[in-house]
């Protein structure tokens, strides 16, 4: 049986090809889309969203657009590269996505689907997770529904990826823009795993795997797959390549979770500079799992494969 699955992403390039990565999932059924206006101006991300629905003939699966803004914005120039997806050969005459005010709020979306799944349902965040702790703060009994939450999220004995005025730089920036959803959503004790930078930092975006992926330049998801990761190359920072794969890794968690080396930790969320957003080992904290480490081999030849589809 397919694993029902509610994705909630924000909109930047490594979202929509995490979007794209759960398309291509033979066991995942996904029930639902909604979509944080965090790394992304809301209204074009929706359409990107959307027009990846189109591209592989989903476009039924529906979208909730999430009306919450967090306590630290992502910088403006990140948050403009779904204006530039759009644009892409392969999106730009597509059909014309819905009025992107229409669309139900995310927080409500996921009470509906939670509440009418007939089965559990495992939650994929790859941005902030506001919108299942606001759409949980609604129907708490709803947290009985729940397989997994499995969160791009956190870096518990590494260096953080936030650099910023009045913090210490340990914090990462799906935490970093709203801390306080994220302290409640640990101290929720869901099942929970996070997927932080302690390991994604194993997992660059390197010229080797595009120039591989290239090579199936005539697979049309192996085509957007490569001409999205290209415009990631000026992106963090200015002009030196070290895009990682945050959100897909964690995507491929779904598919492959025995590739990847985990812990049961007991953990917190700071919620106040300088730290805001740090995610830390702490013994009177909450229980949750994290990965440490993963076969990079295995992933990268795992995104080749299902790209080639």
């Amino acid at each position: 049986m397919a694993k029902l699955l509610l994705m909630d992403h924000d909109g930047a390039i490594d979202d929509l090809l995490s979007q794209l990565l759960v398309l291509t999932m033979p066991d995942v059924d996904l029930i639902g889309i909604t979509v944080t206006p965090a790394d992304c101006y809301i209204e074009p991300a929706l359409e990107s969203t959307y027009k990846l629905l189109q591209l592989v003939g989903k476009e039924t699966i529906p979208l909730g657009r999430g009306d919450y803004y967090g306590v630290n914005a992502f910088p403006n120039e990140w948050r403009a590269r779904p204006e530039i997806i759009n644009a892409l050969p392969l999106l730009i005459n597509l059909p014309q996505a819905p009025d992107p005010y229409t669309y139900q709020s995310a927080a409500d979306l996921i009470v509906d689907k939670l509440s009418s799944a007939s089965d559990k349902v495992t939650i994929l965040l790859t941005g902030p997770c506001s919108n299942l702790v606001l759409a949980l703060e609604k129907a708490p009994e709803l947290k009985d529904k729940i397989a997994e939450v499995v969160w791009m999220a956190g870096a518990f004995r590494v260096h953080g990826n936030v650099q910023t005025f009045q913090h210490d730089g340990t914090a990462e920036w799906n935490v970093f823009w709203d801390p306080i959803s994220a302290q409640k959503l640990v101290s929720f004790e869901l099942p929970l795993t996070l997927i932080p930078l302690d390991v994604t930092n194993h997992a660059p975006v390197t010229k080797v795997f595009l120039s591989t992926l290239a090579t199936q330049i005539d697979y049309k998801l192996s085509n957007l797959a490569g001409q999205l990761w290209a415009l990631t190359i000026d992106t963090i920072p200015s002009y030196h390549y070290t895009y990682f794969m945050w959100d897909i890794l964690a995507t491929s968690y779904l598919a492959m979770p025995d590739q990847f080396t985990t812990e049961i930790v007991k953990a917190n969320v700071s919620t106040r500079p300088p730290n805001a957003g740090q995610t830390y080992l702490d013994e009177a904290g909450y229980t949750l799992k994290i990965a440490t480490n993963v076969n990079t081999a295995y992933f990268y030849d795992y995104l080749l494969a299902q790209f080639k589809q």
